[in-house]
C-alpha cells in the first residue's frame, strides 16, 4: 500500500512536471516547478495543484453555454453605447491597445468624483444606495462584521425591504472571517448573496489560489463606485495598528457606469449562473463631459492584461508618472517601462506604504527599488498610516483609480478592475492628492540601501523569491 502511494506521487510529479513545462507562463517558474515536482513530489504535487495553475479555468465555458443570449445582449448594449463612445482612432495614442485588451472604449458625457479616504467613500456609497429605486449590485473583496459592515448590511436590507433588488458578491478568502449570520441576515431580507466560487466545476476544484479582488457598486445602472476600499472599520481609519488608513475611490455617473455594470454582472454570472435584468440605457450627465472607460483584468484573460495595461500607460508618458501602491513588486516588463520612462526624462515618483501589513511583500519592494537606482526615480514611504490606494497619474490627462496592486498576484492571479479617466481637471485633482501624500512621506534613497545590514538584505532577497506566490 505504501509503495503504491509513493509510486503514485512520483508518477504524478512527472506528469505535472511535463504540464508545468508546457503551461507555466514564465521560464523561471516552469523550471522551478518541473525540478521540484520530480525531486520532491510529496511536497510539490499538493502545492502545484493549488498554486501551479496560472489560468482560471471554466469561465469561458460558463459563458459559452449561453453564447447566443450573451451575443444578443452585447449587441444591444453596444448599440446603446455607440453614440457616447470615442472610436480608437480618435482617442489618445494608447486608446487602441487598451480597447482591444479591455473590450471597452472611451466614453464621453461622464461625471467622475474623486473620493479620498474611507469617510468620503462610504458616505457617498451609502447615500447612493439609499436612493436606489430598481437594483443594487454590491461587490467587494472583503466584508467585515463590524461597525461599517453592519451599516452596509442595514442599508442594503432597508432597500431590499423597500422592493429594490439587491445582489451582494464577496470573495471567499478576502471575507473568510465573515460569520455565516451576516450573510444569513442578508438572505433573510431577500438579498441575493453569493461568494465568488472559484472552485466550482469538476475540473476547477483546486483553483484555490485565485481571488476576486474587485470592489464595485452599481445603483440602477446610473451611478457606480470603484477603488481600493473594502467593507471594514480599518478603511475608516479605526484600526489602531494602521490608522490613519489612506485609500481612494471614485464615484461615476454616465455611460461608463454601464461598463462597470458589465464587469459586475459577469462576476455574478460566474458565481451563480444567473444574469439579472438591469438597465442598459446610458444617461449622459448634463454639464459634465469627462472621458472614461473601465478596464478589467483577470486570470481568465487570453493575455496578461494587467501587466500590459501598465506597460501601455507607462510607455505613453512624456512628462510624469506618479504611482501609488501599497506593494511595489513589478514584473520585468513593467520594470523596463519604468526604466525607459526615467531615461526619457519623465518625472517618475512612486509612493508605497511605510507601515506594512505584510512584511515579506514590503521587503520584496526594496529589491526592485535598488534595481531602479541611478535613474532619478523618486521613491517615497507614506508614514502616517497604511497606504492602500491603487492610483496612477500620467502626464496631465490620464488618471487611473482602481483595485490592482503592483504585484504578481494582481498582475496574474486576481480579478481586478480600474477606472481610466482622461480629463485635465480631474488630473489636477489627482495631482493635488499626490502632493499631499508626498508631503506626509519620507524619501527612500536607493543609493543608501547598500548601507543596510546583511540580515536585512537576506530578508529582502528571500522575500523577492517568494513574491510570486505572496
Amino acid at each position: 500500500m505504501i509503495a503504491a502511494i509513493v509510486a503514485a506521487f512520483y508518477i504524478s510529479g512527472i506528469v505535472f512536471a511535463v504540464e508545468a513545462a508546457m503551461k507555466v507562463r514564465t521560464a523561471q517558474g516552469a523550471v522551478a516547478w518541473s525540478v521540484s515536482l520530480v525531486s520532491f513530489p510529496f511536497v510539490a504535487v499538493p502545492a502545484y495543484l493549488v498554486l501551479g495553475r496560472s489560468k482560471f479555468e471554466g469561465m469561458s465555458d460558463a459563458f459559452e453555454s449561453r453564447r447566443d443570449e450573451f451575443e444578443r445582449l452585447l449587441a444591444d448594449i453596444q448599440s446603446e453605447l455607440d453614440p457616447w463612445e470615442i472610436p480608437p482612432g480618435e482617442g489618445p495614442s494608447w486608446h487602441a491597445a487598451m480597447t482591444r485588451l479591455s473590450g471597452m472604449q472611451l466614453t464621453r458625457g461622464n461625471r467622475v468624483d474623486l473620493l479620498i479616504n474611507g469617510d468620503a467613500t462610504f458616505d457617498s456609497i451609502l447615500a447612493g444606495v439609499a436612493k436606489a429605486e430598481q437594483y443594487i449590485l454590491f461587490q467587494f473583496y472583503m466584508f467585515h462584521d463590524d461597525g461599517l459592515g453592519r451599516r452596509v448590511k442595514d442599508a442594503l436590507i432597508e432597500r431590499a425591504q423597500a422592493g429594490v433588488r439587491v445582489y451582494v458578491l464577496y470573495d471567499e478568502v478576502g471575507s473568510s472571517g465573515l460569520p455565516a449570520k451576516y450573510t444569513e441576515e442578508l438572505r433573510a431580507a431577500g438579498i441575493e448573496t453569493s461568494s465568488f466560487k472559484p472552485t466550482q466545476g469538476a475540473h476547477n476544484r483546486f483553483q484555490l489560489n485565485f481571488r476576486n479582488h474587485r470592489k464595485m457598486v452599481v445603483v440602477d445602472g446610473k451611478v457606480g463606485w470603484v477603488g481600493g476600499h473594502n467593507v471594514g472599520d480599518e478603511y475608516l481609519g479605526l484600526d489602531p495598528d494602521f490608522t490613519p488608513w489612506r485609500d481612494t475611490h471614485v464615484r461615476l455617473e454616465g455611460p461608463v457606469v454601464l461598463q462597470l455594470q458589465m464587469i459586475t454582472l459577469g462576476d455574478w454570472y460566474w458565481a451563480t449562473r444567473q444574469f439579472p435584468e438591469v438597465n442598459w440605457s446610458p444617461e449622459v450627465v448634463e454639464g459634465h463631459d469627462r472621458k472614461a472607460l473601465i478596464f478589467p483584468f483577470g486570470p481568465a484573460d487570453d493575455f496578461e492584461t494587467a501587466s500590459l495595461f501598465f506597460v501601455t500607460a507607462l510607455n505613453t508618458a512624456k512628462k510624469r508618472i506618479w504611482l501609488s501602491a501599497p506593494y511595489f513588486v513589478p514584473d520585468p516588463a513593467v520594470m523596463k517601462a519604468l526604466q525607459l520612462a526615467a531615461l526619457r526624462g519623465v518625472d517618475v515618483r512612486i509612493i508605497t506604504t511605510g507601515k506594512p501589513d505584510s512584511l515579506p511583500v514590503y521587503l520584496a519592494a526594496f529589491h526592485y527599488i535598488e534595481q531602479l537606482r541611478g535613474l532619478g526615480i523618486k521613491f517615497y514611504e507614506y508614514k502616517p498610516g497604511f497606504l492602500h490606494e491603487k492610483v496612477l497619474l500620467v502626464d496631465d490627462e490620464l488618471s487611473t483609480v482602481g483595485t490592482p496592486n503592483f504585484d504578481n498576484r494582481s498582475f496574474r492571479l486576481n480579478f481586478e478592475v480600474t477606472s481610466v479617466i482622461v480629463d485635465r481637471e480631474f488630473a489636477q485633482e489627482m495631482e493635488a492628492m499626490f502632493e499631499a501624500d508626498f508631503a506626509h512621506a519620507e524619501i527612500i534613497d536607493p543609493e543608501r540601501l547598500k548601507d543596510r545590514p546583511l540580515w536585512w538584505w537576506v530578508g529582502v532577497k528571500l522575500s523577492r523569491l517568494a513574491a510570486p506566490v505572496l
